[in-house]
């Protein structure tokens, strides 16, 4: 009998305790756009984007001035075999060294984002920890995922909350 008792007891607790949670909601996405280190990072990282496909432009316009060169000389029957061979060779080259640098530039912009955006994603979510611990949360949702959640009931916004944490108004 005291084994039931106890038993009832804990499970009493225990839905108690769980019945006591407090959840919350937040748009991480709004939240995001919300923070103006944001708006500083996406024109930091346009400027360098457009700084490095400047030189990729630039590459490509010398490519294709090298090419029309080509075929203009080809078309006039000016080259040698041998020399067509040596020039075509060279637009490979050309047309091969302009691929690689887009590699190249998209890991740069890549490399230049995550280290742009990485201090301030810490930053909010180190804000939203504090806000869950200090207001007793349980789970905070994110609400800009589609579909991620479609209902919640008894569930606080937290975004005034962790906005004030981070000092925006």
């Amino acid at each position: 009998m005291k084994k039931i008792i106890l038993v009832l007891a804990v499970l009493t607790a225990w839905a108690n305790s769980v019945s006591a949670q407090k959840y919350g909601h937040l748009n991480y996405g709004n939240m995001l756009a919300a923070m103006p280190a944001i708006k500083k990072a996406d024109s930091t990282l346009a400027a360098f984007s457009k700084s490095r496909a400047a030189i990729g432009e630039s590459m490509q316009n010398k490519f294709k001035e090298n090419y029309l060169s080509f075929m203009k000389d080809s078309q006039a029957g000016v080259l040698t075999p041998v020399k067509q061979q040596e020039r075509q060779r060279a637009l490979e080259q050309e047309q091969e060294t302009l691929k690689n640098y887009e590699n190249i530039l998209k890991n740069e912009v890549t490399a230049e984002r995550e280290k742009l955006l990485s201090p301030i994603l810490d930053k909010l979510d180190q804000a939203i920890k504090d806000v869950a611990k200090e207001g007793g949360f349980s789970l905070i949702f994110d609400t800009s995922s589609f579909n991620a959640v479609l209902f919640t009931k008894d569930t606080d916004d937290v975004m005034p909350m962790v906005k004030a944490k981070l000092g925006i108004k």
